[in-house]
């Protein structure tokens, strides 16, 4: 079986609005193209450079504008949609950065808050401090499509390589990695920790990612990413907004995963 699938790369800004447009536009294109299963990145609806600004503007799910939208498109474009994050605020001075996987009936199938939030100091000078005002999820999350079992993950997930692995024995064949990778991280670590979770796995890996320059002058890596479970590159995307395709043959998941069977392999062992 062969699913048609599509990463949406986008430049998301402070205006919702507009960036909801920007992705509509994108997702139609991809349809309009046959992708059966279409994917946006991380902070799809918005990106911020304030915290303040973010818990201000920030949503409950039952008022997210992004929601309707995007059920509404799946729906009427009879897709399959995983919208890759939208902040959606919780109680206190808190939200959530939560993935949403909508049915070609426009149904909420799915839900998952990142886990792994992005704490970092780089060499280049750039911090982040996402714990500040997300909520870390603490459920692993794996939904059906029609065609296979999704494992679902955001961003700095990527460098936590159990994760994947419990989600590929409990029977995951697509793992799911919307991204922000930062510039300098992108280039020294994307496409590598990409591949890895695919080959790990024997799972095919669709990574949608946000690019360009953000508010307050944040950069992002782009390079959205198909990878096969061999780990072989399906589709690149630039550095630009725009879309990638892939057929993902699911028949290369058992294959992958007869010939090399190490999910299967796991020993007990101490640290001495």
């Amino acid at each position: 079986m062969s699913i048609k699938t599509a990463c949406v790369q986008l430049n998301s800004g402070p205006d919702m609005q507009v960036n909801l447009d920007r992705a509509v536009a994108l997702i139609r294109e991809a349809a309009g193209q046959g992708a059966q299963f279409i994917a946006t990145p991380e902070n799809t609806c918005r990106m911020r450079a304030q915290q303040a600004e973010k818990l201000k503007t920030a949503k409950t799910e039952e008022l997210h504008p992004g929601i309707p939208v995007f059920s509404d498109l799946a729906q009427e474009l009879g897709v399959w949609l995983l919208a890759g994050s939208m902040s959606v605020k919780l109680d206190g001075d808190h939200i959530a950065n939560r993935s949403f996987l909508f049915s070609d009936t426009g149904e909420v199938v799915a839900r998952y808050d990142k886990i792994h939030l992005f704490d970092v100091d780089l060499p280049t000078g750039e911090s982040h401090r996402e714990s500040d005002l997300v909520r870390p999820g603490q459920q692993a999350v794996i939904a059906d499509l029609p065609w296979a079992k999704l494992g679902m993950s955001i961003c700095y997930d990527l460098r936590f390589s159990h994760l994947y692995r419990d989600m590929a024995q409990a029977g995951a064949e697509i793992l799911s990695v919307p991204a922000a990778f930062t510039v300098p991280t992108g280039q020294a670590h994307w496409k590598t920790l990409l591949r890895a979770r695919a080959i790990e796995t024997g799972s095919f890996v669709i990574a949608p990612a946000q690019c360009g320059e953000h508010e307050g002058g944040r950069k992002t890596y782009g390079h959205s990413m198909i990878i096969g479970p061999w780990g072989n590159v399906l589709a690149e995307g630039g550095e630009e907004p725009g879309i990638i395709m892939a057929d993902l043959d699911m028949e290369e998941v058992k294959k992958a995963r007869q010939a090399i069977p190490s999910l299967q392999h796991d020993r007990d062992y101490r640290i001495a």
